[in-house]
Order: C-alpha cells, then structure tokens, then sequence
C-alpha cells in the first residue's frame, strides 16, 4: 500500500475518532427524547454549537499535525532509510545511513552503519582472497592485451553471429582512416565492441569464408583456415584472414567453433602500385615505339641515299641522337619509378580444389534447386585460387544454364594436367553458340540477390587461367572447362589431423561468444541490451524557441561495461552566437564552435553511432526534444527506445528530495569529472545506469519494457519541452 494512501486513511480515522461518538451520543439522545425533551435540549446546546465545533475543529488540526509528524518522523523516515539500505546493498557499498529524526530511528541507523561496516570488513576479505585467486589470470590478461596492442597487423574477434569481441589498436586505427562520409564525425564508428563486423566487411564473404573452414574441420585438417579480399567503404581493398575460434567441450574430430579470429590487412597501396607500374610499362612501350619508328626512318635514309647533302646527313643525324637521348631518359625515369613499385599480383591463396566444388554444388542446389553430382575427381588436387570469386562464377554459369537451357543436372570433374587443373562443369541436353558463351563471359555476374561488377573473364584473367566451351558429342553433353594454376601445399602433410590443435593455448572467454544477434526486443533483460548513454550542450534551455546543440557526446554500454573508449564527441557550429550566461556553465565559447560541422553533419554520424542500441541520458526529454526539432531538417529520425536516469531515480528513490544528476551520482558513489561537458555527463550518466540495474532488478523490473512502463508513471514523466 502506498505511503501516501495509508497517511489519507489515518487522517480519516482521526476524523472519525473526533466527531464519531459525538455524532452517534446525540443521535441516540435525540432518538430516546419526548417532543418537549427535544425541545428543551435544542435550546439548550444550540447556543454551545459554534464552540463545540471550534472545539473539535482545533482537535482535529492538533491531532493532524501529531500524524504528520509521526508520518515524517517514523513512515517516511524508514522508507528513506530502506532505499539507502538498499543502496549500501547493491549500487554503493561505502554509503552511510544518516542518523536523523526521532531517537528509535537513529539507533537503528547507528546500528545499520554498524552492520554495514562489518559487511564491508568480511567483503573485504572475499574480495582480497578472489583478487589474489584472479591475479595469475589477470596477468595473463594483460599480457594478451599488451600484445594484441602490439600487433602490426590488424586483429578483431567475432563470435558466429559477427559480433565484436575484440579488436587490437591497429584495426582500431586502420577502420578509422576507411572511414567516409558520417563515420569520419568524431572519430568514425566503424568498429566497436558488440558492433557488427558486417558493417564493415561482406556478410557473404564471411560466410563463404566459415563454410570453407567448416569443410576443413570437417575432414580434420589442421590448416583449417580461410583467406579472401574485398573492398570496404570508399574502396579500400582488405585482405582478410579467418582462423576459427574452437570449442573444448567436444571430443577434439567433433568440435565447432564459437568464433573466428580476423587478420586484416590493407593491400590498396600495394595494388596502386602495381597498377601504376603496368601504367608506367605501357607509356615505355609506347615512347619506344615511337623513337624506334623516327631511327628506323632517318637510318634508312642515310642508307639508301649514301650521296645525301651534308646538312641533311647531320640533321638525320641529329634525329637519331635526339630519339636515342629521349629513350634513355624514359628508360631511366621507367626503371626508377618500377623500382619503388612492388612486384604484386591479386593474391591468390592454396585452395584445395573439391572445396571450391563442394561450395558452389552448396549455393547451386540451395538457391537454384538444380541436381548436382561429382565425377571423376581427384581429391589431392590443389588450387592456386581466390575462392569467393571462383566459386560466384561457377554459379552464375549454373544460373544462366538454368534460365536459359533448362538443364536438370549439373555435374563437376576435377582433373590433372601437369602444372594445370581442369575443372569441367558438365551438362545434358541443348548446346549453346560461340557468340552467347561470349557475350556470358564478358557481362557483369549476379547470381540470386548478389552481383559483381567483375566479369567471367576478369575473373580468369585474375586466376591467370582460361575458360572454354565443348561438346562431347558420344555422350551428347557439353561442358565448361575452368583451367587454373596447381599448388603443391608444402604446409600441409597428410599426417596432420585435429588432434594436434588440442595442445593450442586458450585465450579467450568471453560471455559475448554466446551473444546471439536479435533486434531490440522490450522483453529482453535489461542486462542484455546494448546501450548508448548520451548528451547534449545547447545554446539554452528552450529548444521550441530557438536554442541549438552545440556539443553532443556519448558512450556505449556493452555486456554491462561503460567502453570509455569507444566514445562519440563533436562540437557543432549552431550559427548563432552564444549567450554569456550558458559560456560560464559549459565552457564552450564562439570560437569554438565556429567552423564545427554543423547539426545537418553531426547527427546522421551520431545516429550510426548509436544504431541499434537503446538510448540513455539523464532528463533525456530535453535532450530528445533538441534532436526531435531536427528530423525534417536533417531527415534522421532516433526511433530506439529511451531510457531516462531521472525517471528511473523517480522510480527507485521516491523518498528522496532531490534527482539532479550531481545527486543521484553522490547517493550512488559515482564522480563526475568535467561537469557540465558532453562526454563526462554521459559518462556519469552511464555509471549511475549500472548502478540503478541490480536497484531496478529487486524490484521486479527487469526487462526493458518493465523499466519503460515503470518510468511512465513517474511524477516527473509529465514534464514537457
């Protein structure tokens, strides 16, 4: 029962115990009265009413201020005292109890500090023995962490779902110089922890990538990894490496994984280069060929004119020594720039070659539904290949067969042919023409709901092969045939199998392996969400009459840690000048702010930021309300749900006076540096969040919904902006 309830009922039993048997002794004297009793006692206590009714009147009123006393005293004393209770129990362990009011309520407060300072004695002690438990695997920890931070190359960890678990300073950096357009705000947001991967890299060749290391696995190979490239944003080409992650609780032929390990490494630059030299090999073929024409001219003049004038002899001369001259300045400039160019080709990795077939038998039979059969194979065959695009070929040939041949079965052969492999995509039924297997090998692939702006012969360029059509006329077929470069895999001997990946050091535990990807759900624990904790520095405090942002910050909350790192800030030019009053609060000042991208810039790179999380601020309708103002303008709607500190501190600390942020954050033991500053206000803001979680939970409120209804009905849910 409500507080205030039970203080209106006790307030009407008083009433009622004042004016009750008064009421009920007069109504039975007059019910037991003759008619001339009646009379003589109305005029006798008529004249006495007025006083009767002061009388009872003043009672009443002294008895009402006795109730709220003891109601203050006593009630509303001890529920405070229950919520700094549960305080010191939960969110902040080295609160105390501050003995006030009657004499009972301060011993009991002197007798809870008691108790709570021999809780936090034996904690203590628990936290000492775990501490020292922990230590060995804290040290291994940091030394994993000093190395990640170490690494040239780029290293990030997912769980199967693409999620984030770990990332090393270089791909932090790497990811960072990709960004283009609203990432690079304020640092990009690129990658973080609990992001998804595949905002930076292809879903489809991560998942061609998993099936092949799955197929290793499955065979029990050792090498059970997987290489590809593919552009990022702005058109970076990456070269990526996948290692699985394996599990331990399986027999060691019977293990899957629970993650993957990614090495990246940027290969732009060195394909820039090559591309440039190729540049530079054809200016010096063509130059050549010109000075050789101009030579061969002017020295077969002088050979079939023996008798030519001196002055044209001299000027043939002159001809040959100034196209000679010119040759040896190109051929000196071309060696130059070949010599700072590096000698790369698209990288091609050791594919063994039926995994490619098993891949693209896979896709075929999934998205086209179409037959498929091996035949005549030899499993020792290697490839030198890149398998997405290899595979992507071999299904777009399966797809424009089915559309326009209506084949029922298709079959593959991997056969050997010295230094070469052939590889045959084999079918029954109509023949095709020369002119449309060339007009196939020479448009843009698609194949489904993918496409390529790469061609069937880009592709076979790139293999450094060749591709034909037959017919094979006695079995009334007819085939592809892929030619490509053969491997010996020198790293991988036959003898190698799971069992002696079993002895590889385990470094990675994350609760986040686990996580699986779902969208934000109201009934998800309040524990399981990702959250951006927010807020704004504006121009004043009436956003509907003109005010602008001048500063957001935020941070993220994954997995129930504040990632100070991973943070969002940005100055914003709010092309107006900003009043006196506002620069002592916040410290932001005109020059500052001037030539600060502006709010049609910053919010979209702060909407992707925080995609896909629930928003968190102290008072966030204000906060909302700055950037609901700006969706027309800007086009960029926040539909997440909202949580707000104020709200919730209603919720969990009705009692108290006050829910200013500088408060609740001394209630819940939590510093607030840099007050009045974007960042450190949602970094404040963020701690008292996981804080009042283990608060929310005790009272039953543990899902987001729970948490969002809960703060609906506070009292201060009614203020508007």
């Amino acid at each position: 029962m409500n507080a205030r309830f039970r203080l209106a009922i006790s307030v009407g039993i008083l009433f009622l115990l004042m004016t009750g048997p008064f009421v009920i002794t007069a109504l039975l004297i007059w019910a037991g009265a003759q008619e001339a009793e009646r009379e003589l006692l109305v005029r006798l206590v008529a004249p006495h009413l007025s006083l009767g009714a002061m009388m009872t009147a003043f009672g009443f009123l002294l008895g009402l201020l006795v109730i709220r006393y003891l109601f203050r005293e006593y009630v509303q004393g001890l529920l405070r005292m229950v919520e700094n209770l549960r305080l010191m129990l939960s969110a902040n362990r080295n609160f105390r109890v501050t003995p006030e009011g009657p004499p009972e309520v301060r011993l009991l407060a002197a007798a809870t500090n008691d108790l709570a300072q021999q809780r936090d004695g034996l904690m203590d002690d628990v936290d000492a023995q775990i501490a020292a438990a922990k230590s060995s695997v804290e040290e291994e920890k940091n030394r994993l962490a000093a190395l990640m931070s170490e690494l040239a190359q780029a290293v990030v960890v997912c769980n199967l779902d693409g999620r984030i678990l770990l990332y090393n300073s270089r791909a932090r950096l790497q990811f960072r110089a990709l960004a283009r357009g609203s990432t690079a705000v304020a640092g990009g947001a690129l990658i973080g922890l609990g992001r998804s991967i595949f905002s930076i890299l292809e879903r489809s060749q991560i998942d061609h990538a998993l099936d092949v290391v799955r197929q290793r696995l499955h065979k029990g190979a050792a090498t059970a990894i997987a290489n590809f490239i593919t552009a990022a944003r702005g058109g970076q080409l990456l070269r990526v490496q996948l290692v699985p992650v394996l599990t331990t609780d399986q027999e060691p032929h019977q293990r899957g994984m629970s993650g993957y390990v990614l090495t990246v490494e940027n290969i732009t630059r060195s394909l820039e280069q090559e591309s440039r030299r190729d540049q530079v090999l054809q200016s010096l073929t063509d130059g050549t060929r010109g000075s050789l024409a101009n030579i061969r001219v002017a020295v077969g003049n002088l050979m079939d004119y023996p008798d030519i004038e001196p002055e044209i002899r001299e000027r043939f001369v002159g001809i040959i020594s100034d196209e000679v001259v010119r040759m040896s300045q190109r051929l000196d400039q071309t060696m130059s720039e070949f010599a700072d160019s590096l000698k790369t080709r698209w990288p091609l990795e050791d594919v063994q070659g039926m995994d490619i077939i098993t891949a693209a038998q896979r896709r075929i039979e999934e998205e086209l539904k179409l037959s498929t059969k091996s035949e005549e194979s030899d499993e020792d065959i290697w490839l030198r290949a890149e398998s997405f695009s290899l595979v992507f070929s071999i299904c777009f040939l399966a797809a424009r067969l089915v559309d326009h041949y209506r084949i029922r079965e298709l079959r593959f052969r991997l056969l050997p042919c010295g230094k070469l492999a052939y590889l045959d995509l084999i079918w029954a039924g109509q023949t095709m023409s020369s002119e449309a297997f060339y007009t196939w090998e020479t448009d843009p692939m698609r194949f489904g709901k993918e496409s390529s702006p790469l061609s069937l012969r880009d592709v076979i360029d790139r293999h450094g092969g060749e591709i034909w059509y037959e017919r094979e006329k006695a079995a009334q077929r007819a085939f592809f045939r892929f030619v490509l470069p053969v491997v010996l895999p020198e790293n991988v001997t036959p003898q190698e199998t799971l069992d002696e990946l079993s002895v590889r050091p385990e470094y990675y535990d994350f609760d986040l392996f686990h996580f699986r990807d779902r969208s934000i759900d109201l009934d998800r624990p309040l524990t399981d969400l990702t959250y951006t904790v927010f807020d704004t520095e504006t121009t004043g405090l009436e956003p509907a009459a003109g005010d602008e942002i001048i500063q957001i910050g935020a941070l993220r909350i994954v997995n129930g840690r504040l990632l100070r790192h991973e943070n969002f800030e940005q100055l914003v030019d709010p092309q107006r000048f900003l009043r006196p009053e506002g620069i002592r609060i916040h410290g932001i000042t005109d020059d500052m702010v001037r030539g600060q991208p502006q709010i049609d810039v910053v919010l979209p790179a702060f909407h992707e930021f925080c995609n896909d999380t629930v928003l968190v601020a102290h008072n966030a309708a204000f906060d909302m309300r700055f950037l609901q103002l700006k969706e027309e303008a800007t086009g960029v709607v926040f539909s997440q749900p909202v949580l707000d500190t104020l709200l919730l501190s209603g919720v969990l600390h009705a009692n108290q006076e006050s829910h200013q942020l500088d408060h609740i954050a001394e209630r819940l033991g939590v510093t607030i540096e840099g007050r009045h500053n974007a960042v450190s206000d949602a970094c404040a803001t963020g701690e008292v969040f996981l804080k009042m979680l283990p608060l929310l939970a005790q009272r039953g409120i543990v899902t987001l919904r729970q948490a969002l209804e809960a703060s609906e009905k506070s009292y201060f849910a009614r203020v508007k902006y």
